[in-house]
């Protein structure tokens, strides 16, 4: 009661644009993270500052945008108009400013917010921007929003643009670093949708001739794909598709060139159109799924003042394509439904292999369906109270600001689990227990994950088997030991989610779970450690002696250590697919033992003496237990 009677007029705080920014990023960028997935903050900061280069190109100014990145340090520079020099400070300072208001200069542009790069301003230790522009240019310099830095305008001979380098604040972004796979496929993604353009990235050269094409013939195995890709473009929309030989249906969606991760309603749209078509066109009611088995298609449309379901705009959330222009729905299913007819009947040779496909896809549904009706009911009655999976109180495809925090921790053994359970978030955090070893799934059909119990249960509690719409985990964390047989387990598990289920993986939701190898203390402080680096850099700060322990397997550490470790400071590995061929990275790995693979082991064998930690003399007296 005595803190409702402060309640005064000192209660009330106006906060500036900066102040807000800083006190709820995660109002403008959606989660903070530490760049270990691809939609943490700091990859936000930079598709802000590319976007709008992006809006440049697509104006007819400026073909080139460099980038570049080292350590914490960010650097964009294009080619286009560069920012009125009378306004520079305002633009990259004062909410809602910008060119973007005026439909006539920006129709169908993403950020029409006047928010975007404030919010990189504001959450950068450094921010500096410098426009080129008619011979003159004018810079100034930022530290977390505030001016520190403006120079008068002078002369110069660069070409016009705009450059813009900034430092992501260490202090919102905790031990933060960029993964380059995630900013490459950001920038394949860019150039994929807009055609002729050139990004250099840290001097490498990334260009598309045929857009939506490219994207499909980079991301997908072409020994698997059973027809040519087909490439339809019109108006506001382009589409590519084709089947191949994985399981499951794989999106690419995309509105205004933002990657809409997440789907909407273009995406529903371009699913059902595709099966409509297909069914009028071979005069036959094919199952949906059949239809959109292995299906892998991208699909980009152009909207006016596009609403999206979060900040961050994974997911269209628009019915309509502008104010006074048709629903989303109608205009993608009118533009598929004739461009793919006229397709199909201008070449029938794909429209014959198609139908194969579909064919194909119902005799193995068919085949499967038995098995499947059995384990989905035995899954069903085990969600009843299921031993394998302890759940959280919150899920991804709830509509909750804490969705994106859902993390399922898949571990092995009863220790371990029971370490995660009594340490974990009740809310956002479940763990689903292994028994053992799972099986080598490589080269089985899809029929095992219904015939295998752990598979299927596995499934169940993730709600992926008609399609990742349902997710119920944002995260999918694999937490085993950092031994041999972790290890084991760790790429059976990864070999199970590839081999059927590769949306998840590239769609970023699976990553491995960092724990600490050493615990380095003395009285008064003890520090984790998850690498050699850091234990000996631990050593020295303690000095004198400290205490080592070494830690070989999760059930080693107790309940109330592992809560520091599956926190906020979480460290998460991603699982990333740099290669479109799966099936031949699965071979060798997975597949039965090859001359390659074996030449590969002899070449890079390591001996180790006794299996001991070599430490200095020095060291190993003050060892607790790491033999």
């Amino acid at each position: 009661m005595a803190e409702t009677n402060t309640y005064s007029e000192d209660s009330i705080k106006s906060l500036d644009w900066k102040e807000h920014i800083r006190l709820r990023p995660g109002m403008y960028i959606g989660k903070l993270g530490d760049g270990s997935a691809y939609d943490d903050g700091i990859y936000v900061l930079l598709k802000e500052i590319i976007d709008n280069s992006i809006d440049e190109f697509v104006m007819g100014a400026g073909r080139t945008i460099d980038v570049n990145i080292s350590e914490h340090k960010v650097s964009v520079r294009d080619y286009g108009r560069g920012i009125p020099l009378g306004k520079v400070i305002d633009c990259v300072s004062k909410i809602n400013t910008g060119g973007k208001y005026d439909s006539r200069a920006f129709q169908k542009s993403v950020g029409l917010n006047g928010v975007g790069t404030k919010a990189v301003n504001a959450l950068s230790s450094t921010f500096i921007v410098q426009s080129y522009r008619d011979g003159r240019t004018k810079i100034a310099e930022f530290s977390q929003g505030a001016i520190v830095r403006d120079e008068a305008e002078k002369e110069t001979t660069q070409r016009n643009g705009t450059a813009i380098t900034f430092h992501p604040d260490n202090t919102i972004f905790r031990n933060y670093r960029f993964i380059p796979e995630f900013i490459e496929n950001m920038i394949w993604n860019y150039v994929f949708l807009n055609a002729g353009l050139v990004i250099n990235f840290n001097g490498k050269k990334y260009f598309s001739e045929r857009g939506l094409h490219d994207l499909l013939v980079k991301n997908t195995d072409a020994e698997t794909i059973r027809y040519p890709i087909i490439h339809l473009k019109g108006e506001d929309i382009e589409v590519a598709m084709t089947h191949a030989q994985q399981y499951g249906e794989e999106y690419y969606s995309f509105v205004n060139g933002q990657n809409t991760t997440q789907g909407g309603t273009h995406q529903a749209a371009f699913r059902e159109a595709v099966v409509k078509t297909i069914r009028e066109f071979f005069k036959k009611e094919f199952e949906a799924s059949d239809v959109r088995a292995s299906i892998v298609a991208a699909v980009s449309i152009r909207v006016q003042e596009p609403v999206f379901e979060s900040q961050t705009k994974t997911k269209l959330g628009s019915l309509n394509v502008g104010p006074d222009g048709p629903t989303v729905r109608g205009f993608v299913n009118d533009f598929v439904k004739k461009s793919l007819d006229d397709y199909l009947h201008k070449y029938p040779q794909v429209a014959d292999a198609m139908l194969k496909r579909i064919l194909q896809s119902e005799r193995e549904r068919k085949d499967i369906a038995g098995i499947k009706k059995l384990a989905n009911e035995r899954a069903k009655k085990a969600s009843l109270h299921n031993r394998k999976l302890r759940d959280c109180k919150l899920h991804f495809d709830d509509n909750h600001e804490r969705k994106q925090e859902t993390t399922l921790f898949i571990t092995e053994g009863d220790s371990a689990s029971g370490s995660i359970t009594k340490s974990r978030d009740v809310m956002t955090q479940g763990v689903f227990s292994l028994k053992g070893k799972p099986l080598n799934c490589f080269g089985l059909t899809k029929k095992i994950v219904y015939e295998n119990e752990e598979f299927n249960l596995l499934q169940h509690a993730l709600n992926i088997e008609d399609g990742l719409e349902g997710l119920r985990y944002n995260n999918i964390v694999i937490a085993t030991d950092a031994d041999v047989d972790g290890m084991h387990i760790r790429l059976l598990i990864m070999t199970f989610f590839i081999q059927f289920f590769p949306d998840l993986v590239k769609a970023g939701h699976v990553f491995i779970l960092q724990t600490p190898l050493f615990r380095v203390r003395n009285k008064k402080e003890t520090i984790y450690c998850y690498s050699d680096e850091e234990r000996r850099n631990a050593i020295a700060k303690l000095g004198s002696k400290p205490e080592i322990t070494r830690f070989k397997g999760l059930g080693e550490i107790s309940p109330d250590e592992f809560g520091l470790f599956i926190g906020k400071d979480m460290r998460l590995d991603p699982v990333i697919l740099r290669d479109s061929n799966n099936q031949s990275l699965l071979q060798y790995f997975m597949g039965k033992n090859t001359p390659s693979r074996q030449q590969h082991i002899v070449a890079n064998l390591r001996v180790e003496k006794d299996d001991k930690l070599l430490l200095p003399p020095e060291e190993t007296a003050t060892e607790e237990s790491a033999a």
